[in-house]
């Protein structure tokens, strides 16, 4: 198995803004009706604006991502999640678009979710926070394009929660993108899918930090439970293969005896993967998130083709062959729905042993078709 190329030299050292998008008097409404006095979000830009705002990107993220898709912080080299798909040649061209990277709404990497401060109450929400949905995500975002004056976007592009923000934002506000790129997602959960994230909620739930919700006044973290969620989460991100290669059945430097500890390599990565999570990652977060995507099903509203329809957006629907957990007849379900309404739809089923995980890696035949779809038939 071929490990991916390393991305050419990215964009360097960028700054993480923040901004609140409500008002007194102007709360933030969600989709379920309640309603958010106070909303700030984090967000980065890569690239220039044009002078006639036409070459404006905006990336949605995945579950576990945040604002930080590319670059590095000052004093912090680590790069952004996606840094080798957007900056200067790269995939997206920070030298051709301008490129916004915004935090979820109900996240906690410097947008407003669960263990922010209610300013109602001066301690954290907790779960007093509202449920969320994807069409949450993209009014948040929307509001963020205008407040940076962008009403029109070139393209919207995510992967996995990002491509079902997405296929949201495509459908239900056609008049403000000109291209969609849809990567790794799906429209609809299967049973397995909600199972794997249920587990997960429930190994945060029990674990006896958790404290209903309210850990942080509690001075504790759900560390047991949060851990074992993205284990197991980790899994999923994976294929056999890729577990295959990366481990196989090596036994972790050191052991020299049986037991129920750490004695294979693999699960040494994944307690690794369960530790790193805790240094930035909220466990509320993670149940909202999570069920946020339990929930996504667009197209069981008989009308949910109508506006797009009327205002058709040109989409790239795009999965890769080991993906397991958004195995590609999740992506052909989109399309079926998109082709039967007439819009114009571009499939691409790319070759990777990497799993789920692979829309996050450098791979040629995925950055060069992202590459030319963005630009195809495009002057700016």
């Amino acid at each position: 198995m071929t490990t991916p190329a390393p991305a050419p030299p990215g964009i360097g050292v960028v700054d993480t803004h923040h901004l609140r998008i409500t008002e007194p008097g102007r709360p933030f409404t969600l989709a379920s009706g309640a309603s958010l006095t106070e909303v700030d979000i984090a967000y980065e830009t890569y690239g220039t604006l044009n002078a006639d705002r036409s070459n404006a990107v905006f990336i949605c993220h995945a579950l576990t991502g945040d604002a930080h898709a590319a670059g590095w912080h000052p004093g912090d080299r680590r790069p952004g999640w996606w840094d080798n798909f957007i900056g200067p040649g790269r995939a997206v061209d920070t030298d051709r678009w301008f490129v916004v990277c915004a935090n979820l709404i109900g996240g906690c990497r410097g947008t407003t979710g669960p263990s922010s401060v209610n300013p109602d109450t001066g301690t954290p929400y907790g779960l007093d926070f509202p449920l969320v949905e994807v069409q949450d995500f993209v009014t948040a975002h929307l509001e963020l394009g205008r407040r940076l004056g962008i009403e029109h976007w070139h393209a919207v592009i995510g992967g996995s929660l990002g491509g079902m923000q997405v296929l949201d934002w495509a459908l239900r506000h056609p008049d403000t993108l000109d291209r969609a790129v849809v990567i790794a997602a799906s429209a609809r959960l299967t049973a397995q899918n909600i199972a794997f994230s249920a587990v997960g909620r429930q190994a945060i739930l029990r674990d006896e930090a958790f404290h209903g919700g309210q850990f942080s006044t509690h001075g504790a973290n759900p560390d047991v439970g949060l851990s074992i969620a993205r284990m197991m989460a980790h899994i999923t991100y994976l294929s056999e293969q890729a577990f295959q290669e990366k481990f196989g059945r090596t036994l972790q430097q050191g052991r020299d005896g049986r037991g129920f500890g750490i004695d294979f390599a693999v699960e040494s990565y994944l307690d690794h993967q369960g530790e790193v999570f805790l240094t930035r990652f909220d466990a509320l977060s993670y149940l909202y998130l999570t069920r946020v995507m339990d929930y996504f099903d667009p197209f069981s509203d008989p009308d949910a083709l109508a506006l797009v329809t009327q205002h058709p957006v040109r989409f790239l629907v795009a999965s890769f062959t080991s993906d397991w957990r958004f195995a590609t007849p999740h992506s052909r379900a989109i399309v079926r729905h998109l082709e039967q309404a007439g819009l114009p739809v571009t499939f691409r089923e790319l070759e990777s042993p990497w799993g789920h995980d692979s829309f996050l890696l450098q791979l040629d035949d995925y950055h060069d078709t992202v590459r030319a779809f963005l630009g195809a038939g495009s002057t700016t």
